[in-house]
């Protein structure tokens, strides 16, 4: 059962908690939370985060560009651990570059696209994917993920990192596409600030409705050059006490 987490500042939150493994456990509750833009969090929706969701650690996935242009966010007035961990690579000097990058403006938005856009994570910014992942692992209690829409870089965050928890391909996939039932409020958030105005206005809805396909594609992608998730990590750099310890902290 989705585990939505309702509050006056975002739309797409919720606790990834309950899936199941392959092993015939859950993934536990309060440990990995999914979400979009933090920034209009309310007095209300921070206790709850701190208080009864328990999260200690954030780990935002935006560029610094993002960042300044939306200003701090009610969290970072907490005693929260805050890990800025961006998946553009951020040339000052490629300002551009990078904004065509971020938003495939001049793309058509297919589940092709995605899926490699996806990918470019992997290949241009394996050191903030495998941070992010290493932050869950040791945070002292639930660690929201969170990006923009809470659906592209977060997105893949939380597919690895339940991938190696155990949870099989076809429950990481719907999760992914359970943003779908939610897309037209990420936009509507979203289409009128900087610097996400740009690359939402004229596109339709379907280009950024996510596709089960292009999960698929990502997880299909990792199994087969690289052994799965957890065979990426290791071409990291992670090694078994690291991965047991992801594993530790997500499953029952």
């Amino acid at each position: 059962m989705t585990q939505w987490i309702e509050l006056d500042g975002v739309v797409n939150m919720r606790d990834l908690g309950g899936l199941p493994t392959r092993d015939g456990r859950r993934t536990r509750d309060r440990r990995l939370v999914r979400s979009d833009n933090l920034q209009d969090l309310s007095p209300a929706d921070v206790r709850r985060l701190v208080d009864e969701v328990g999260v200690t650690d954030v780990v935002d996935l935006r560029t610094s560009t993002e960042r300044e242009l939306t200003g701090p966010g009610p969290l970072t007035e907490t005693p929260l651990a805050h890990h800025h961990l961006s998946f553009i690579v951020e040339d000052p000097a490629a300002t551009a570059q990078r904004a065509l990058l971020l938003r495939g403006e001049h793309e058509e938005r297919t589940g092709d696209f995605w899926s490699r856009h996806y990918l470019g994570y992997l290949e241009q910014r394996p050191d903030s994917v495998a941070g992010a992942l290493s932050v869950i692992a040791t945070s002292r209690g639930g660690t929201v993920v969170h990006c923009a829409a809470g659906k592209d870089r977060t997105g893949t965050v939380t597919a690895l990192a339940l991938s190696v928890a155990g949870v099989p391909d076809e429950e990481i996939i719907d999760d992914y596409a359970l943003t779908a039932g939610r897309i037209s409020q990420i936009i509507e958030r979203l289409i009128d600030v900087e610097p996400y105005r740009s690359g939402l206005q004229g596109r339709s809805l379907e280009e950024q409705t996510p596709q089960p396909e292009t999960m698929a594609t990502i997880l299909r992608t990792l199994a087969e050059d690289h052994g799965g998730a957890e065979g990426w990590l290791r071409e990291q750099g992670w090694d078994d006490e690291r991965l047991d310890r992801l594993r530790s902290r997500l499953v029952d």
